[in-house]
């Protein structure tokens, strides 16, 4: 998705919208490091992370030269140069059923300062937003929350969900099968040329990831501030397969307390491969003197149960929605993805802002490629619409579009709710939208 990040003006409406509540609504130039150390003072502040350090704000400057950075400023308030709400965004591929990618349109750093609320300031950035991820040709927008209760509003819904997974080590016996590769205990910096190949094809393989950043991979690699203590106690372990090509990656943490056994803790896991995923896990679950293993933003569908012998061995402290996806552009999102099985679905989408509103035919292959094609108002009837949901149709909202697209929510639970409705082929589109690989973003943006 070619798209000029530098160029593209403020969306005039929210600008009107802000100037007429005395605020002035601008883009950050990432050149001006004064005004960017503002705006990322405000970010940070927005969640109350602690004053950055030097080095915070440098890391910041190399995360927000690549990206889209607006904020709101309060020319009346006490520190003016610094914004009272932030918001970034940028252009990625989100990952869909089948390993294909979409174009899709990032949105970070949402805050909004406690004496600027309810003044319509967060609505008038996410809706500039998602006009502007429509003008730059994205088919979604996507995003991570920390509250719940914002972003449906605005069209937005869970798409793919998070858990995070806790073994006992004392508990935990191997019983899977032997990798035909090998691990090795490596230096984090020595994965720095290889990781981003490793990653891709990592990304590729999963629903619901998107595309790394270059800096991301510097803070799991502890290369940011390497005499940091979160970066020395950085570990990692490696994978290659019979050949000698590396294809996963793990970093990890010990914590514990003097003479006890330690808590190993990971966020970050690459495998390119299924062996290599279970011969990280293996090598994790065998650390000697620790007590337990957890691991974060791991797949609601974890394996790893069925690979010990003991599978209580295994739990799952917390399952929490973690990407939300936001349709803009029907056609473009639902063609990328491959299907369950071949169908022909009818899907009558309702959609307040107007950006994916309208009625599209979904044919399906037996080989699950698809053809979508959005059915103009002249094409039909009334009365023939609705034939055309009792013999093959759902009609449905565009956050029920969302949350069903990376096959995360079966339509016949969002049916079950209410929340999908004239549905004449619930049972069809539960098997054409079911995925072989559950949908996992395993970052946070």
């Amino acid at each position: 998705m070619p798209f000029d990040l530098r160029n593209q003006p403020v969306d005039r409406r929210s600008e009107a919208a802000l100037a007429a509540r005395g605020l002035g609504y601008r883009s950050v130039d990432p050149s001006d490091r004064a005004g960017l150390d503002a705006w990322a003072q405000a970010d940070q502040r927005g969640f109350h992370h602690l004053r950055p350090t030097e080095s915070d704000l440098e890391h910041e400057r190399r995360i927000f030269a690549e990206r889209r950075v607006h904020g709101v400023y309060d020319p009346t308030g006490a520190e003016p140069a610094i914004p009272v709400a932030t918001i970034s965004s940028w252009p990625t591929g989100l990952s869909m059923p089948g390993g294909r990618s979409v174009d899709a349109w990032a949105i970070s750093s949402v805050t909004v300062a406690p004496t600027h609320r309810r003044r319509g300031i967060a609505r008038a950035m996410v809706e500039a937003e998602l006009r502007d991820a429509v003008e730059a040709g994205a088919a979604v927008a996507v995003l991570t929350v920390s509250e719940a209760t914002i972003y449906g509003r605005f069209g937005f819904s869970p798409a793919a969900r998070a858990a995070t997974v806790v073994v006992d080590r004392r508990r935990a016996v191997w019983k899977g099968p032997d990798a035909p590769g090998r691990t090795h205990l490596v230096d984090p910096r020595s994965l720095r040329d290889a990781a981003p190949q490793i990653i891709r094809r990592a990304v590729a393989r999963t629903p619901g990831e998107i595309d790394r950043w270059p800096v991301l991979l510097d803070r799991v690699l502890g290369l940011i501030d390497p005499e940091s203590e979160g970066a020395r106690r950085t570990r990692a372990i490696r994978y290659d397969d019979q050949h000698g090509e590396t294809q996963g990656f793990v970093t990890y943490r010990i914590t514990r307390e003097p003479d006890r056994p330690g808590v190993l803790e990971f966020d970050f896991m690459a495998a390119a491969t299924d062996d290599a995923e279970r011969a990280l896990w293996r090598a994790l679950v065998e650390v000697d003197f620790i007590g337990s293993v957890r691991g974060t933003l791991r797949s609601v569908e974890e394996p790893l149960p069925w690979l010990l012998e003991d599978p209580r061995a295994v739990s799952v402290e917390e399952v929490l929605d973690h990407l939300w996806v936001r349709v803009l552009d029907p056609v473009a999102a639902l063609g990328t993805r491959r299907y369950g099985v071949a169908g022909s679905l009818t899907l009558e989408v309702d959609d307040p802002l107007g950006h994916a509103a309208g009625t599209f035919e979904l044919e399906v292959s037996n080989g699950g490629r698809a053809e979508v094609r959005r059915v103009e108002a002249s094409e039909a009837s009334p009365s023939s619409s609705r034939r055309s949901r009792r013999a093959g149709g759902i009609r449905l909202g565009v956050p029920e579009l969302g949350a069903i697209l990376l096959g995360d929510v079966r339509p016949s639970t969002l049916a079950r709710a209410g929340r999908i409705g004239d549905a004449g082929a619930l049972e069809l589109a539960d098997a054409m939208f079911a995925t072989r690989k559950a949908p996992q973003l395993s970052i946070w943006f």
